[in-house]
């Protein structure tokens, strides 16, 4: 048989597209000595966008694919063309895919519905054309200004399943068959452990309405400490309102049932007490074999004596099913649906980051970062004069002069702005 693995978590990197240089053009026409500046804007890049999409149950296609970057926009022409905006890029993910910043390890959205959409990165505004610089004073400006980057940045993809009931228990208990009875999910069924290796969802059609099912990755001991498939198992139940538990009552592969029933128990206490208190029925599964009257009594009184409604079951022959489904269907109608707290990032405003420039010293030469400080070197013509007033006035007009004095700059050191040097002039 076929292994399948689940991926329920990946770590992607997403970058907007870089928006398009502005052009350097003069108006050329027949018997017309002079044209004016005629360079058209750069076009916008890119956004990458994210969207749920509910026919998607796993995060599989992440597991090779890690880098996505969306189209630049093209650079400005002359003739006042602006050039085209890039294509924004839309990745899809499933319903239930939480969001989370890699560097922070926080929440940065929670995709809860289908088609719902998230921009995680904007694609950088096109820079203007020379046409924008002329003025009185400056009729020929041979500079323009250089799109802005696009933001980029690495996430991590986290799916939670949203379904209403979790199924707990050992590998091999008879979840998948469980499952396979009472919905229109079709698991793989065999007769070995950890035959689960990915979540099954199911829809259980009822009288009046449905539920969801999710068949969850089967759990050893340790599993909270990362044992087996443990994380990939404690992680899914989170968002379920109830859960079945399933026990083979049976015994028949040398288990003891109420052993089993508190190892699971003890290892959802370990990773969350809010899982711990979540309702437990408990389905007393392979009541067609005869070992399971043996031991089904004291099973039954110990488990009800800790408040635990226990349905005898076989999810072979169907027996008992039905009353376990009515039951859990009642209890679920008087079960609210919970929104989890999650700890979201604090975006930081674009046009916070935009003015943030910083000055740091390294072997003596003064080295200043910052997106004003990078557009505005990639706007200037080092070459032609009028372009080199017009750097001088910027460098004091966006606060780099008095970032460079209060860093301690003294006149003759050397200032390096994205590879432009030049010596500091008070």
């Amino acid at each position: 048989m076929e292994e399948i693995m689940f991926i329920d978590t990946a770590k992607i990197y997403v970058k907007a597209g870089n928006g398009g240089n502005g052009a350097v053009s003069f108006h050329r026409e027949k018997y017309v000595a002079a044209g004016g500046p005629d360079g058209g804007d750069g076009g916008k890049g890119g956004s990458v966008i994210l969207v749920a999409d509910g026919n998607m149950s796993t995060l599989m296609d992440f597991r090779y694919k890690k880098k996505y970057a969306a189209q630049d926009g093209e650079n400005g022409k002359a003739s006042r063309m602006s050039g085209k905006d890039g294509e924004d890029l839309m990745i899809k993910v499933p319903v239930g895919t939480l969001i989370k910043d890699k560097e922070t390890g926080k929440a940065i959205v929670d995709l809860k519905t289908d088609n719902e959409k998230f921009v995680i990165v904007k694609g950088g505004n096109g820079g203007w054309g020379n046409s924008h610089f002329a003025n009185p004073t400056r009729q020929t400006p041979k500079f323009a200004k250089s799109g802005l980057l696009g933001t980029e940045r690495e996430i991590i993809l986290e799916l939670k399943l949203i379904a209403d009931v979790g199924l707990l228990g050992f590998p091999n208990v008879g979840k998948s068959t469980f499952l396979s009875v009472v919905s229109d999910a079709r698991p793989k069924v065999a007769n070995y452990h950890f035959t689960t290796l990915a979540p099954n969802l199911g829809v259980v059609d009822m009288k009046d309405g449905s539920f969801v099912v999710a068949d969850i990755p089967g759990i050893i001991e340790g599993a909270n400490e990362g044992v087996g498939l443990g994380h990939d198992f404690l992680r899914h139940v989170e968002r379920t309102r109830l859960l079945i538990h399933v026990v083979d009552v049976s015994g028949i592969e040398g288990r003891d049932p109420l052993e089993d029933f508190n190892t699971i128990n003890k290892e959802l206490a370990l990773h969350s007490q809010k899982l711990a208190q979540k309702v437990q029925v408990v389905a007393a599964n392979k009541m067609d074999i005869p070992q399971f009257n043996d031991n089904f009594p004291l099973f039954k009184e110990t488990l009800e004596g800790l408040g635990h409604k226990v349905f005898p079951i076989s999810a072979v022959t169907k027996q008992g099913v039905n009353e376990l489904l009515n039951y859990v269907y009642q209890k679920l109608s008087e079960i609210p649906v919970e929104e989890f707290e999650i700890d979201y990032i604090e975006e930081v405003d674009d046009k916070l980051i935009d003015n943030i420039i910083t000055v740091n010293i390294e072997d003596g030469i003064y080295i200043v970062e910052g997106e004003r400080a990078r557009r505005l070197v990639g706007s200037v013509n080092f070459d032609d004069y009028e372009s080199l007033q017009y750097f001088q006035r910027m460098l004091g007009k966006i606060g780099i002069i008095d970032r460079l004095k209060k860093a301690g700059a003294k006149e003759g050191d050397t200032v390096n702005i994205y590879g432009a040097r030049f010596d500091y002039v008070e």
